[in-house]
């Protein structure tokens, strides 16, 4: 096995060894709106063996759409042996893009080609037999990845656009690829929300040259128009990072309906204090409505090991 993928493997073999056995819980959930709730079980204990990515999802329309052009894509595994343990998991959003024809075909398109070709080029060797890796670069096959979906894109569904925003996490690495606002932030277990993704929209990059202040930009007319998305120009150059896994905490994968509505401080509640990631999600969903819901609404919620 080649150094790059040992290092992968290490973090969880170490945690395998050393992890004491959690004892059962003997504590039912509680409802939501308590403010006495206790942090959700799974958000940064470190406590589960053999680590695993606890995830959920959910969606809304909205209240002022008349049909969904967002698309979701998520798969969660483990692996483990008698002395490896590898988390593998693949979260993705995809927001067809409002005014352009097609864009729920283009959402589609873009969470299946990315989904299709990373689990063909990283997933399926892992499988063939123990100890065997990838002989690809994570990066590469991201990248690649969001730019054939952005081919078949653009021939299959022309005028079509969409945002992306994928991630895969194995063993003790993330890597994202993004194209558009859709978002990927991560979730402290102390409730500290960070924007890993950079929004690629004109009052975003206004923002950037200091023309205008977050505050402007919150309400500004033209806040959701993008200079970048799939099926929308040539060429198109998606942001592909990679960062060390997180220890705790929970990864948040979400379109604009959910970040540019929902209160910040709600969304992060939801995540630390609500013990089910899906009942999270839908709290989450549940807030943007409340405040207006004027776009589709996608969020996916992956609590970290």
């Amino acid at each position: 096995m080649s150094g790059f993928w040992q290092k992968i493997f290490e973090r969880f073999k170490r945690q395998s060894r050393d992890a004491p056995t959690p004892p059962p819980s003997t504590e039912s959930e509680a409802p939501v709106a308590a403010e006495s709730e206790t942090p959700a079980a799974g958000a940064g204990s470190g406590e589960v063996d053999p680590p695993q990515l606890l995830a959920a999802c959910a969606q809304s329309v909205g209240l002022l759409r008349d049909h969904n052009e967002d698309s979701m894509f998520m798969l969660s595994t483990t692996i483990t042996g008698s002395d490896e343990q590898l988390p593998f998991g693949l979260y993705i959003v995809a927001d067809g893009m409002g005014g352009h024809s097609n864009g729920e075909v283009a959402s589609s398109i873009a969470v299946r080609t990315v989904a299709h070709r990373v689990i063909e080029r990283l997933y399926t060797p892992l499988l063939k037999s123990p100890g065997s890796s990838p002989e690809v670069s994570i990066q590469e096959v991201m990248q690649e990845s969001t730019l054939e979906a952005h081919e078949i894109i653009t021939r299959e569904a022309p005028g079509g656009g969409t945002t992306l925003t994928a991630a895969l996490i194995l063993g003790s690495q993330m890597t994202i690829t993004h194209v558009g606002d859709s978002r990927a932030c991560y979730i402290s277990p102390q409730g500290e929300l960070k924007v890993l993704t950079r929004d690629h929209s004109l009052v975003q990059r206004l923002v950037e040259l200091k023309q205008l202040s977050p505050e402007e930009a919150a309400i500004h007319p033209q806040r959701n128009v993008l200079y970048r998305a799939l099926g929308q120009g040539e060429p198109l150059e998606p942001d592909i990072q990679t960062f060390p896994l997180p220890e705790g905490g929970s990864l948040l994968i979400c379109s604009d309906g959910l970040w540019g509505a929902a209160p910040e401080n709600e969304i992060t509640q939801s995540a630390l204090h609500i013990s089910s990631p899906l009942e999270a999600c839908q709290r989450m969903v549940d807030s943007a409505n409340q405040a207006g819901g004027p776009d589709n609404i996608s969020v996916i919620l992956v609590r970290l090991p």
